[in-house]
């Protein structure tokens, strides 16, 4: 076999299809974020499609703690959390992130992806004759963490709670069973009914597993994400985060009960052999997650800038989709158009915006996914709807076919 002609068949293919992924190799600039440098592209551009929704990555308090830490104690771990690499930071982490959410413990991991893939397939595999009811939309850490752990599966119609009750009946009142979902659906941007679903779950004794990657920090009092919203975090057997998007560093976690933190703990291979996250980046989470427990002003600008950019594309026409969170799907519906506006935007614009095409979503439902934050100002909102409206209607002089609103 010819593999290098094989890599290259495989790879012309997607780029045929619209489907292949270009990095903007960027650096961010301290102090002035969402500016930043693009090495392979115009030099300076605004990026409005960053998971760091409230631009904690620039917070100076994150900063200083990361300083500290890095003056402290050095730059990593030294070893996997078994083998020397639990630090008193992340100690101090964990115990906060426990508080955050309620629960008597929580457990770090080293991405949020390792914590569903670690934590799912974990419970999932060791949990004798469990049962997973995974939402249809769950993301590929969670599918990826209930495929590996070859427990039995049973995929429910997203946010469906007939569905979900009907798939619920249909088993053994006796078979332990995992109800698993997230809060904010990251390319869609809607919301599960969490109480809902926690009905359901009480009524036909299921666990409840809730991802909240893309919630914590930016809903709730505190930050701890739509269940404390709703006050309903007492009543998530596990709810598992990040540390990656609103609070601005790196890493995910697991809060629930001691036993279950300490069960996963002790049989995640995820967890067991993989080198810990370097003291400072735990110490700059820390420092992030207890400035949002007592500080709105970053959510409430925030969800003011959301709801400014929504009503200036509602303005000019351009179709998004409607929902109750922080996400601006703006629907291209073409793979080729899709990756055509995005390379026009920061080409002529200076302005980035990844396109969001398969197999992130479904193919006829390329987008591109804005993410406006505290840190853009009124003036990076005026370049980015004046750029968008003359695109779009270059576009159809052009007969390119855009999604209809």
């Amino acid at each position: 076999m010819n593999y290098q002609e094989f890599f290259r068949s495989e790879l012309d293919g997607l780029r045929a299809e619209g489907n292949y992924r270009e990095f903007a190799e960027l650096e961010r600039r301290r102090g002035q974020f969402p500016q930043a440098n693009c090495y392979n592209g115009p030099g300076t551009v605004t990026v409005w499609c960053s998971n760091d929704y409230l631009g904690m990555g620039q917070h100076p308090a994150v900063l200083e703690a990361m300083h500290d830490a890095l003056d402290t104690t050095g730059a990593g771990a030294g070893g996997t959390r078994n083998i020397s690499g639990t630090t008193h930071a992340h100690v101090q982490l964990e115990a906060e992130l426990a508080d955050l959410h309620g629960k008597q413990s929580a457990l770090l991991f080293t991405s949020g992806y390792v914590s569903n893939w670690a934590a799912l397939g974990t419970l999932a595999s060791r949990i004798p004759g469990l049962v997973v009811l995974s939402d249809a939309l769950n993301h590929a850490s969670m599918i990826e963490g209930i495929r590996h752990s070859r427990a039995q599966k049973v995929i429910w119609k997203h946010n469906d709670l007939t569905d979900l009750e009907a798939k619920l009946a249909a088993l053994p009142a006796n078979a332990p069973k995992m109800i698993a979902f997230e809060s904010v659906y990251s390319m869609d941007g809607d919301i599960a009914p969490i109480k809902e679903i926690c009905d359901l779950a009480d009524k036909y004794g299921a666990m409840t597993y809730l991802d909240e990657v893309h919630a914590v920090g930016l809903y709730g009092p505190r930050g701890g994400g739509i269940a404390e919203r709703e006050g309903l975090m007492d009543r998530l057997t596990v709810i598992e985060g990040t540390l990656g998007k609103a609070f601005g560093v790196m890493g995910g976690y697991i809060a629930a009960s001691t036993e279950l933190c300490d069960f996963v703990r002790s049989f995640a291979s995820g967890f067991i052999f993989t080198t810990a996250l370097p003291p400072c980046v735990a110490a700059g989470a820390a420092a992030a997650v207890r400035h949002l427990k007592h500080s709105s002003e970053e959510r409430s600008q925030q969800q003011a800038r959301v709801a400014e950019v929504r009503a200036r594309l509602d303005a000019i026409g351009l179709p998004h989709i409607e929902n109750p969170s922080h996400i601006i799907p703006v629907m291209v519906g073409d793979p080729v158009k899709c990756k055509y506006i995005s390379d026009v935007l920061m080409r002529d614009h200076g302005i980035y915006i990844q396109p969001i095409n398969y197999p992130t979503v479904p193919k006829g439902t390329e987008r591109l996914r804005i993410t406006p934050s505290p840190v853009h100002s009124a003036e990076d909102v005026e370049r980015l709807i004046g750029a968008l409206e003359k695109l779009w209607a270059q576009c159809q002089l052009a007969r390119l076919p855009i999604a209809a609103q």
